[in-house]
């Protein structure tokens, strides 16, 4: 894990893959120099003191925002700097979860990702998925969808590799903080459609209240979820089959059908 303090300036040398596309040695001494912003991260604001030019250089949205508010080092006088999350030398993200935006530093710099493979313990694993979907969503927010992806590769990885799926209330955050059609809730919906229909999981519909009561297209989603899952399967015909399935009588032999049959012999 990258470390950061409130003073923190990273220093160290970047993976040189983070520049393949461009290999002019000139271009990676500028984005590592130049001026130096502080960027304060979630209700915690934590704190990192990152390359503006390197912000800039990944993300379109980034680098906007500093041509609208900076100009030679100096923040401009413009309306839209109370508008955008960056004034006077400071970057501020109270949305972003401080995991995700770690893992997007050490990408930055680094060029790269921790493989969850390389972790053992199993609760490790799942505690790096859960950062690696805060790193997801914040790529969607940046448009940078190369990182997304890998994010979601990495997060998928972790939780088959760990043999843990996130619970209902985790379940609730992702689909309620997502976008209809997102990707992360095709994902989860089908984690809770596959714990109802294992025979050997004590989930049923009943642990997924709270996805239900919170978010209105979530049952939609589950239910078209488990037709897809169950591959063309066609249950029983309820309108064929034992009469007393449906009647409103204790099991035994006392339907009113063969309660008939018996009196007529």
């Amino acid at each position: 894990m990258i470390p950061e303090t409130s003073d923190h300036i990273f220093s160290f040398e970047p993976n040189p893959t983070i520049f393949e596309m461009d290999t002019n040695k000139s271009l990676r001494e500028r984005l590592l120099s130049g001026p130096l912003i502080d960027v304060y991260v979630g209700e915690s604001k934590r704190h990192w003191a990152l390359h503006r030019n390197l912000l800039s250089y990944h993300s379109a949205a980034f680098q906007s925002d500093f041509e609208d508010n900076f100009q030679d080092n100096t923040p401009t006088k413009s309306k839209q700097r109370s508008e955008t999350p960056s004034e006077n030398g400071r970057l501020k993200l109270p949305d972003v979860d401080p995991l995700g935006f770690e893992l997007f530093v050490k990408y930055m710099y680094q060029g790269k990702l921790e493989d969850v493979s390389s972790i053992s313990d199993p609760q490790d694993k799942y505690t790096y998925a859960v950062s690696c979907y805060h790193l997801h969503r914040l790529c969607d927010k940046l448009d940078m969808p190369k990182l997304k992806n890998i994010a979601m590769d990495q997060y998928r990885k972790g939780l088959a590799e760990a043999e843990l799926v996130p619970d209902a209330e985790e379940i609730n955050e992702i689909y309620r903080k997502s976008l209809e059609g997102s990707t992360f809730r095709s994902l989860v919906t089908k984690i809770a459609a596959r714990q109802i229909m294992d025979p050997d999981s004590e989930r049923d519909a009943e642990s997924y209240r709270i996805c239900f009561d919170n978010n209105p297209d979530f049952a939609i989603d589950l239910v078209n979820a488990i037709k897809a899952g169950i591959g063309g399967l066609l249950l029983d015909d309820p309108t064929d089959g034992d009469d007393c399935d449906y009647h409103d009588h204790s099991d035994g032999p006392n339907c009113h059908n063969k309660g008939k049959a018996k009196l007529g012999k």
